[in-house]
């Protein structure tokens, strides 16, 4: 009995050896992989590290070589000279009444046109579709003069208009992910809304466009970033300092007094204008994760 039960042990330690030889791959293969993520988030968490570094560096620091990355005296003062001398509630004011129009623009005109590719029936919808699809292709940069001189005809120069008025014609994107969201949605909810009484605006506001939730809050964080974080259109369109963005405003720092850029405030300013979109993202991060995801499925 005894020498049945060694028997049994030395058996269930071979087991366990091969089991352990057996999963030494998958170990040495996931760790190759950790490392190799660890490599890419910390190269792509540089930037933002000297740039952190930068803000409490004296100018004359902040470009020498080779880097130095902890400050040899932390000027804490460059982020209070930002908020005294600096007029960062104004210029985040002028950046959030832009973004919120375009957040509000982008979303209702989106999630319309999406559901009316949907749903609506036409002969030449897949053609009005694909042609859609095709000004994705369009360099931002092409339209860039164009829409420029047609502004200016508008009388809209030094005005918020051409920041907020095209983000009410829904971009090619939005509207891809949308109407393909909205046809993996089953008709007969439709059909038995309209039973009830239903409208066609009806059913977009009360069936449509709650389910499309992950979706219009993705669209809504990826508006957000890209009009908040926009340089080049307020450089074209702005020319008042008292309407100017904050990106804009940032911009301005550079050579402001006696032609001496004071690079220190300028990066603590530039990461106090990074604290809305990190909040967003970090509030939203659970529905713009499932949003992406569901792009991803509908794009494969």
């Amino acid at each position: 009995m005894s020498q049945t039960n060694s028997e049994v042990i030395s058996q269930v330690q071979i087991n366990q050896k091969a089991s352990t030889r057996s999963k030494l791959p998958k170990i040495i293969l996931r760790s190759l992989r950790y490392l190799v993520l660890t490599v890419i988030a910390a190269a792509l968490l540089l930037p933002l590290v000297w740039t952190i570094s930068a803000s409490l560096k004296p100018s004359s620091e902040i470009f020498s070589v080779p880097i130095q990355w902890i400050p040899s005296e932390f000027k804490w003062d460059n982020y209070s000279r930002v908020l005294s001398i600096f007029p960062m509630f104004q210029y985040s004011a002028n950046t959030l009444i832009i973004t919120i129009s375009a957040i509000i623009g982008q979303v209702l005109s989106s999630v319309c046109v999406a559901y009316g590719f949907a749903r609506f029936r036409h002969p030449l919808a897949n053609v009005v579709f694909l042609l859609v699809l095709a000004t994705m292709m369009i360099p931002g940069q092409v339209t860039m003069i164009p829409q420029f001189l047609m502004f200016k005809e508008f009388g809209w120069i030094n005005t918020y208009l051409p920041l907020i008025v095209p983000n009410f014609f829904a971009a090619a994107i939005n509207i891809f992910l949308l109407r393909q969201f909205i046809m993996g949605i089953p008709k007969e909810l439709d059909e038995s809304a309209k039973m009830d009484g239903c409208s066609s605006f009806g059913i977009l506001t009360r069936i449509i466009a709650p389910m499309c939730k992950p979706i219009i809050i993705t669209i809504m964080i990826w508006t957000f970033n890209a009009n908040w974080n926009d340089f080049m259109g307020p450089l074209i369109y702005l020319n008042d300092p008292d309407k100017f963005t904050l990106q804009l405003g940032i911009y301005s720092l550079n050579a402001g007094q006696q032609g001496i850029t004071d690079y220190g405030m300028m990066f603590a300013a530039t990461l106090l204008a990074l604290i809305p979109t990190l909040l967003l993202f970090a509030v939203g991060q659970k529905y713009f994760m499932s949003g992406i995801k569901l792009g991803g499925a509908l794009k494969g």
